[in-house]
Formats: structure tokens, C-alpha cells, sequence
């Protein structure tokens, strides 16, 4: 395996470092836990925990260096010390960046971030070498890291970028230096954080700072905020603009698509071309999400038809909207676990993809709903506003659970009423012993509701994973 980084280019990234010995990196990180022979090793320090007390166990790892800002007592191994070691990352990170001759994809949202970005690294795999970030590395230690991580023979990359307080997304951004940007949508996210869907809007327009000389902005065209981050796109010198979505007026538009549990057969136009293809995942968001990634393909210069016929391959990831057929009472229930996280949109979302999910027969849908964090002095009137979505999803049965998830429970027809707890760990039993043989059970809730342990109780008492 080649070098990612030689002790070389990390001395000249990183003018002030101190080097004590030659050394080859072929991986980075700045998890201990992941460590592995050849990586170099990023001391931080966070607010519970110091990285410095893990680099003797790294090294020990076969770690090829650590990047230190002090003296680390029993270190044997090479060590690369400077002044700061969050700003070493950042640093090296933009070295790895300026480098890098890779077409360069930044994609943020109050939505999809993850997935769109997840199906772009598919489809551009398919034609060349690609990077992307992975999980949800989208903060001011993720972005760095995955710009590090930056391979040099990658002729893509896909980055995602996120917030949840203002002035986050810029400084990000200018890291980055995308040549295309997608915003997925805007939405009530983080509006305890933000104040209003307009200041999400503004800061989600920050991701187009800094971007590569004629660099493209490729937004949701049906947003009733598209002007205003078609605006924030030009006030940082953005002149391309392609919009995608249903309206008449997006570049890349839906056509008409065939929605089904199991995924949906899409027809669109990107630029005046009718695409047909079938989408692995299931419901609206998704399609409409698929085309935004569609624009950005080709605002790169990839093949749109050959990245299209992958998104066949595309799947919901767990915690996202993953599908398990579990066996369960002499026969199956079906279990779609959106455990990862939550807001009105993405709720909504989910819960139209329930209703189109046909349980089998005797069987039912089932709800469990934890409570959606970050929404301010308004979480209780989001929570209850979500009564008409759940009685038309075709749930007959609801838990909940968490305080704001209260204002839900007075507004639920009391035949829906399974039981409001206060926390996921006193919910999950009742979830649990609720469910039979041929239902459908679908578990959100902000990560900070800790859902997959509901999703964890219903796996404990089924009998496994069942085949399709």
C-alpha cells in the first residue's frame, strides 16, 4: 500500500511541527479504538476526553506516528509535535485538499445529508476512483479528517458538511473548496439553536464559500427558500445555479416515479435528457434526493446515465430508514429502523413511506416515535403538528415517548394510544410485547432519544433475521 502521507509532506504542511523520525502513513485517524498499523495518530483534545492519553496504546498499535502538542510519558514510537493539535488537523487537511486534483462534491441540508451523499460515493465509484466521508463526519473534526484522509489518486471526492448552531458551515466550506455543492432542503432543524427557518437557511447557504473557480450550486428548486440560497450562493461569487425537484422551472426535474415499498422506478430530466431508473430506496424524499445527486454528477463531469442504473444498488443504511425482515411469532413482522435521527420533515417523510408499507395479512402498522431535540420554544406545537401525518400513515398503534412527545399523545385517536413513556429504555419492553406476526413496526427519533434500543428490543425478541 502506498503512503497517504510521508513524514515529508507532513513537515512541510505543518511548518512548526517537530519531527522525531522518518515515517510512511497509509491511513489516519483520531479514534484509538480504530488504530491501525501505519495510521497517524491525532491526539485531541475533546471536552471529556484527551487524546494524549491514548498515544502510548496507538503506537503500540503500530501506529506509524502521533501527533502530539506535549510530552506523552512511556511514548515509544515517533511523535510529531506542535502548538495545537486540532489546528494541525485542519492544516494537513487543507494540504491534502490543495493537492488533490480530485473533482470535489460538498453537500449539506437539513435533510439527506448523509444519504445523498452516500449515493453519490456509489455512483461515482462506479467510474473512477472516489472518496467520501464516512458515517456522518460532517463537523469541525470530521471535515478535516476526511480531507486528510483524501487519497491522491481519488479523481472524486464527496464531502458532507453540517451544523447545528450559526457561523459552523463557512469555515468548513472554505476547507473543502468544492466545485459543486448541493443543498438537499431546509427545514425546522436546530431551530432552538438557529431561531427561524430563514437563518437555517442563511447559514446553509455558507456551504458555497470558497468554492473552486466556476463552481456550480445545485439546490431544491421546490424549496420556498431556493431564492434566498440562490442569493447567499452569489454573494459568494456562485454564478451556476441548477435546480432540482418537481417544478417546472428545476434543470433536474421528476418527471413521474412509481413509488414502492421496496424502492420506486423514477423517470426524470437532467438538462432537457429523460433518465430512467430504479431507486433501491424507498420513498419520495429519496427520489427527489436522487435526483439532486443526479445534478451533481453531472455538474462534475461524470457519466449521469451510468451513475443512474447504480442508484438500483442503493439502500437505506441502518438507523436511516433500513428495511429487516425479522422472524417473529410462527411468521415475520418487518421492521423499519429511522432510529438514527429526527425532525418534522424527516418524520413526516417516514411516515408517508409507512403508509405505503402493506403489512401482511392479520398483521398491522406499528409506530414508536421518540422525541425530536434541538426544535426551541416551539418543540411541543412541531410534535403535536404531527398528528395528521400519523393518522395518515395507517399506524394502529403508537408509542411514544419523552416529554414534547406528550403534545403527540393528547392530539392521537385513543384507539392509536399504545403507551407515552418517559425514555426509550422504558419503552422498549412495551414496543416489544406489542407487535405479532405480520406487522410492520417503524422506530424514529433524534439520535439524543436513543431509539435503537427500541430497535435493539425488538430484534432481542424476535427470532433473527428472516430471508426475503
Amino acid at each position: 500500500m502506498s503512503a497517504l502521507w510521508t513524514s515529508g509532506e507532513v513537515q512541510a504542511a505543518l511548518s512548526a511541527a517537530s519531527i522525531t523520525a522518518p515515517f510512511e502513513a497509509t491511513g489516519v485517524t483520531f479514534d484509538s479504538r480504530a488504530v491501525g498499523k501505519g495510521d497517524l495518530f491525532f491526539a485531541l483534545s475533546g471536552e471529556t476526553t484527551d487524546g494524549h492519553g491514548f498515544v502510548t496504546d496507538a503506537l503500540s498499535r503500530g501506529a506509524a506516528a502521533a501527533v502530539v502538542s506535549r510530552d506523552v510519558e512511556g511514548a515509544r514510537g515517533t511523535l510529531v509535535r506542535v502548538p495545537d493539535t486540532m489546528k494541525a488537523l485542519v492544516e494537513l487537511g487543507r494540504a491534502g485538499r490543495r493537492r488533490s486534483v480530485a473533482r470535489i462534491a460538498s453537500v449539506t441540508g437539513s435533510v439527506g445529508k448523509t444519504s445523498t451523499k452516500d449515493a453519490l460515493r456509489a455512483m461515482l465509484s462506479a467510474e473512477a476512483p472516489t472518496s467520501a466521508s464516512v458515517a456522518s463526519y460532517n463537523n469541525h473534526v470530521g471535515v478535516p479528517i476526511s480531507l486528510v484522509r483524501l487519497p491522491r489518486d481519488a479523481r472524486y471526492g464527496v464531502f458532507e458538511i453540517g451544523m447545528n448552531h450559526p457561523g459552523e458551515i463557512e469555515p468548513l466550506a472554505r476547507q473543502v473548496e468544492a466545485h459543486v455543492g448541493i443543498v438537499t432542503n431546509v427545514g425546522p432543524v436546530h431551530i432552538g439553536h438557529m431561531g427561524s427557518e430563514e437563518a437555517v437557511a442563511d447559514e446553509k447557504g455558507c456551504l458555497f464559500a470558497g468554492m473552486a473557480k466556476d463552481a456550480v450550486a445545485v439546490l431544491n428548486r421546490d424549496s420556498r427558500h431556493y431564492e434566498r440560497l440562490a442569493g447567499k450562493a452569489r454573494e459568494f461569487g456562485v454564478s451556476r445555479i441548477v435546480g432540482f425537484g418537481r417544478s417546472e422551472a428545476a434543470e433536474a426535474r421528476l418527471v413521474s416515479c412509481n413509488l414502492q415499498d421496496s424502492g420506486s422506478d423514477v423517470a426524470a430530466l437532467i438538462h432537457g435528457r429523460r433518465i430512467e431508473y430504479r431507486l433501491g430506496a424507498a420513498g419520495e424524499h429519496w427520489v427527489l434526493n436522487s435526483i439532486g445527486a443526479l445534478a451533481v454528477v453531472e455538474a462534475l463531469g461524470a457519466d449521469v446515465v451510468k451513475a443512474a442504473a447504480i442508484l438500483a444498488e442503493v439502500k437505506a443504511s441502518p438507523g436511516r430508514g433500513a428495511r429487516r425482515l425479522l422472524k417473529f411469532g410462527g411468521g415475520t413482522i418487518e421492521l423499519l429502523d429511522e432510529s438514527y435521527n429526527a425532525n418534522p420533515v424527516s418524520v413526516r417523510a417516514m411516515l408517508a413511506v409507512l403508509a405505503r408499507t402493506e403489512p401482511q395479512s392479520g398483521g398491522r402498522r406499528v409506530l414508536a416515535l421518540g422525541d425530536m431535540r434541538e426544535l426551541g420554544e416551539g418543540a411541543d406545537d412541531y410534535h403535536a403538528g404531527l398528528a395528521d401525518a400519523v393518522a395518515a400513515s395507517g399506524a394502529a398503534q403508537v408509542f411514544l415517548c419523552g416529554p414534547h412527545m406528550q403534545a403527540l399523545w393528547q392530539r392521537l385517536a385513543p384507539a392509536q394510544r399504545g403507551v407515552h413513556r418517559p425514555d426509550s429504555t422504558a419503552l422498549a419492553g412495551d414496543v416489544a410485547a406489542a407487535l405479532k406476526a405480520g406487522d410492520v413496526v417503524a422506530v424514529k427519533g433524534s439520535l439524543g432519544s436513543k431509539m435503537k434500543i427500541v430497535v435493539d428490543a425488538i430484534v432481542a425478541a424476535s427470532g433473527g433475521e428472516a430471508g426475503r
